[in-house]
């Protein structure tokens, strides 16, 4: 299996690539400016015996998708797993307060990023348009049903959309032999909290969470492995809360 990651040098993104290579699965990894990270990334993946290769590329210019799946084509062959994974959030923030330039840039990536990629996949992976088939899975948020009041709505909007993809998209690709799959993660264990809190939210809200502490990266990816291995071969259109009760 070939398995593009986008957002692959970070977070859950970088523990879904690492347990790709566990499992001899060739991973392609997305990231938008650490090449060092990236990097790291990519070698731990070729230290586990799988080819990997590291793709430079921001998910909210309109051109990226397209580019970004015809590198890692040119590099490893044929995608057959996609993680759609990419996305940003902001500083904690009352929507009245937000700019407009804010906004636009979480639908830019968050939305508008995310469905392209997802065309790129529609036009390459399904076997009625000549592609492998294979699995993708979608990376939401418990956002998306929480609504993140007072602290980023205009993200728990965007993964929103991306929950209405999932299920649109799972039934356009089927007959095409690609399933799509969805897993919103809760408060989980990585950098990101510090984009839009400035401080460590997942250490802070662990104690008070239903099991007593966050998520951590590798348990996301373990859900996300799962979706695209055959071992989920009738899962599709599945909106997978991995967020411990939350």
């Amino acid at each position: 299996m070939h398995v593009l990651i986008t957002g692959g040098s970070r977070g859950i993104g970088a523990a879904t690539a690492r347990l790709c290579a566990a499992r001899g699965w060739d991973v392609s990894v997305n990231y938008v400016a650490n090449a060092e990270a990236a990097a790291a990334v990519v070698a731990e993946v070729e230290a586990a015996g799988a080819r990997a290769v590291a793709l430079q590329a921001d998910m909210g210019e309109i051109d990226a998708a397209e580019t970004l799946f015809d590198a890692a084509e040119a590099a490893l062959g044929p995608v057959t797993g996609f993680v759609n994974n990419a996305g940003i959030v902001a500083k904690a923030s009352m929507l009245a307060d937000m700019e407009p330039a804010r906004v636009k840039r979480m639908i830019d990536v968050n939305v508008t990023g995310a469905i392209l990629a997802l065309r790129a996949a529609a036009r390459r992976m399904p076997t009625d348009r000549g592609g492998p088939g294979g699995a993708i899975v979608n990376i939401s948020s418990a956002a998306a049903r929480l609504g993140s009041p007072a602290t980023y709505v205009d993200y728990a909007a965007s993964k929103g959309a991306i929950d209405t993809l999932t299920l649109g998209m799972a039934q356009e690709l089927a007959k095409g032999g690609v399933r799509v799959n969805c897993v919103r993660p809760g408060i989980v264990e990585t950098d990101i909290h510090l984009d839009s809190h400035g401080f460590d939210r997942a250490a802070q809200a662990g104690p008070s969470l239903p099991m007593g502490r966050a998520g951590r990266a590798n348990e996301i990816a373990e859900a996300i492995v799962w979706l695209l291995s055959d071992a989920a071969s009738y899962t599709s259109g599945a909106l997978l809360d991995v967020a411990g009760a939350r």
